[in-house]
């Protein structure tokens, strides 16, 4: 686990991870970056600027990998199959649930976009996470 990778600041702040992503990026897991120990996830979801167009669906999944602790991976952890067929913004629907919200030992986050039917020819947005740290 690459932990100098991490993001985490000094001062009292929601941290995030971002990462774009296009219609390009079809049935690909990509990371967003790793999240330190004591991370606490708080927030994601996905930012669609150009709606996705497949023939039948486009979804997307945000969760972990890489869990320093060896916790299993959970590619939905924080979100399961978010319809990103229409622009705007795509709260995470799984975070209330999310049995690892606190990741101890900090993980890697990723996305992974799904289509099927015919191959897409548009879609353009960007996945995000925020997540406190442990600063005390």
């Amino acid at each position: 686990m690459s932990v100098n990778a991490a993001q985490q600041y000094h001062t009292n702040q929601v941290h995030f991870l971002r990462v774009n992503f296009t219609f390009a990026n079809e049935d690909e897991t990509i990371s967003l970056g790793w999240v330190p120990a004591g991370a606490s996830v708080i927030g994601g979801g996905v930012v669609v600027a150009t709606a996705f167009n497949s023939g039948t669906s486009d979804t997307m999944d945000l969760g972990f990998r890489n869990a320093g602790d060896g916790t299993t991976a959970d590619p939905n952890e924080y979100a399961t199959l978010l319809d990103i067929t229409t622009a705007g913004v795509i709260v995470a629907d799984e975070l209330a649930t999310a049995g690892d919200a606190y990741l101890p030992e900090g993980a890697e986050i990723t996305l992974t976009y799904n289509s099927t039917g015919t191959a897409p020819t548009a879609g353009s947005g960007y996945a995000y996470l925020t997540y406190l740290v442990d600063n005390s």
